[in-house]
């Protein structure tokens, strides 16, 4: 894409969507919107009713650099951009965490559903998504994020500060060293298996971290040591987000075989299993 040194914003976004389409982006009007609100530092719904903007000086070169990171290297638009919509919170992203998705709000969903005070622990938190949304809407909970990456952490703690949400961090391997006790884990761990990750699309195979989307061999290498780690453990639910259809039955058999019952299958706003939940027989 290619800009003169001044452009209504209408041309622009034209230019950019099909630079963006031929990139192999399926959602190419959006991104370029929230691109060039990004560049020009308005709202997008500034930039969808003034038609008097213009695009010109140094916004045209932040565009047409975003539009090269969207459209050239299939960047995803939230690490462009450094920031995604999760629940009611805009949450810090880059590439050190994975790009929160709207099926993880699932987990939030269920953490609503505890009993008030509750301690639950947001294992794998990432960016601190579920965290974060769980504490904003459930003030009486006493919500823990843990992860693995230090700079996981750093992202997550950064969010809290910015938002004002009390939530206490500590690094661990799913639950090895963790202090403390907890009424329920709500969980999304890697659980891509190591050999498909080549193929997943480019946002995510080149730009998500390794480390976030890695389950071994199978998949289900860190799930099965995290249902090991909460069998023993001393909660009143389990919750792990995984992929899909295609893991739902061997994650739902994990939890059987550790000794969890009451086993809860749980479907995402597309209708898809996405979810286990486990409790201990009482």
């Amino acid at each position: 894409m290619s800009l003169r040194a001044a452009v209504s914003a209408h041309d622009a976004l034209d230019g950019a969507r099909t630079a963006i389409a031929a990139g192999g982006s399926d959602s190419a009007r959006l991104d370029a919107e929230l691109l060039l609100a990004h560049a020009l530092g308005v709202t997008r719904e500034r930039l969808l009713i003034d038609r008097d903007l213009v695009v010109t000086g140094e916004a045209v070169r932040r565009f047409q650099s975003h539009v090269r990171r969207r459209s050239v290297d299939r960047e995803p638009v939230a690490y462009i951009v450094g920031r995604r919509a999760f629940r009611r919170l805009e949450l810090t992203v880059d590439a050190r965490v994975l790009v929160p998705r709207p099926e993880t709000e699932l987990l939030v969903e269920i953490g609503c559903e505890l009993d008030r005070g509750a301690r639950v622990l947001d294992c794998c938190t990432g960016s601190g998504a579920v965290a974060l949304a769980l504490k904003d809407e459930r003030d009486d909970l006493r919500v823990s994020g843990s992860d693995l990456s230090d700079a996981a952490l750093t992202v997550a703690r950064a969010n809290a500060e910015r938002l004002g949400l009390d939530v206490t961090w500590q690094r661990a391997d799913l639950l090895d060293g963790l202090a403390g006790s907890f009424a329920a884990i709500l969980a999304n761990p890697p659980y891509v298996p190591t050999s498909v990750i080549a193929t997943l699309e480019p946002e995510v195979a080149r730009h998500e971290p390794a480390l976030a989307l890695d389950g071994g061999k199978d998949g289900l290498e860190l799930i099965r040591r995290l249902v090991a780690q909460a069998a023993r453990a001393d909660i009143k639910l389990l919750a792990i987000e995984h992929g899909g259809e295609g893991q739902a039955d061997a994650v739902a058999d994990l939890c059987d075989e550790a000794g969890f019952s009451a086993i809860d299958r749980r479907r995402d706003l597309a209708g898809h299993e996405r979810v286990i939940v486990a409790r201990p027989v009482m």
